[in-house]
């Protein structure tokens, strides 16, 4: 792999947008996916090297919303128990299978989030004031974690959008405390599949470094805006990546 100075540019550049999309939405990786797989990286390989970039992103995010007075520090754990199980089912899973037949099951998932942002609102936007519940009272919310974080091992692309789904709809957090629980999410399920890709030597660090920079930068200047935007604006730039998301997955 060869990468001039513009292409580093681009790359960097690409990394940044994702990151932001994806500290206040998902599907970020729709970009980056297809920008590895552009400058000749395998796709299994591209899906390991993508996850650089997402570890470092998810811990830039989490420590902004954390410094922000915006992350529900006693739910992590609970929270983090079913997605890192499903993170290592589905990483394990991404190193030695195609990840072709996850994709209609994301397209729907996006879909359907789009339609529930639409038709009910307060279910994936709670009204303020709306008590929160735990993993352990809400099977389904549990499980819900559980398939994000398989998901996310598996193949990351618009993982956030189930992750908003499980914390916003499952466990009623608004769209900020939500995205805040999320990049913790993401940052503990993408450190083992980090681990595991790099034991199947399907990481390239030198792109991986450079999109990490370029995420590191989009979400933290996203975790200033989100904590500052309404909970209104939130919700109708979440409907607008799923509709992005929706039209990135096919090309993926």
């Amino acid at each position: 792999m060869q990468l001039d100075l513009l292409s580093v540019l681009l790359l960097a550049f690409t990394g940044f947008l994702a990151g932001g999309i994806n500290t206040v939405a998902g599907g970020g990786s729709n970009l980056t996916l297809p920008a590895l797989m552009i400058f000749g990286l395998p796709a299994d390989i591209a899906n390991g090297t993508n996850r650089v970039a997402i570890l470092m992103q998810s811990l830039v995010g989490v420590a902004g919303y954390d410094k922000h007075d915006t992350l529900d520090r006693p739910a992590v754990v609970p929270i983090l128990i079913p997605t890192i199980i499903g993170g290592v089912v589905g990483a394990l899973a991404a190193a030695v299978m195609p990840n072709l037949y996850l994709k209609p099951i994301l397209l729907g998932t996006i879909l359907t989030m789009s339609v529930i942002i639409l038709v009910r609102p307060d279910v994936i936007a709670p009204p303020q004031g709306t008590p929160t519940r735990s993993p352990k009272e809400h099977r389904g919310a549990w499980w819900g974690l559980f398939i994000a974080g398989a998901y996310g091992g598996f193949v990351q692309a618009g993982v956030g959008f189930i992750l908003l789904a499980a914390l916003a709809g499952g466990l009623r957090y608004d769209l900020v405390r939500a995205n805040a629980l999320k990049m913790a999410c993401a940052l503990a399920f993408t450190s083992v599949a980090v681990v595991i890709f790099v034991a199947f030597d399907q990481v390239w660090w030198v792109p991986g470094i450079i999109l990490a920079i370029g995420s590191m930068a989009g979400a933290h200047l996203a975790v200033k805006i989100a904590v500052k935007a309404s909970q209104k604006s939130i919700k109708w730039f979440l409907f607008a990546m799923t509709l992005v998301a929706v039209a990135g997955g096919f090309y993926l």
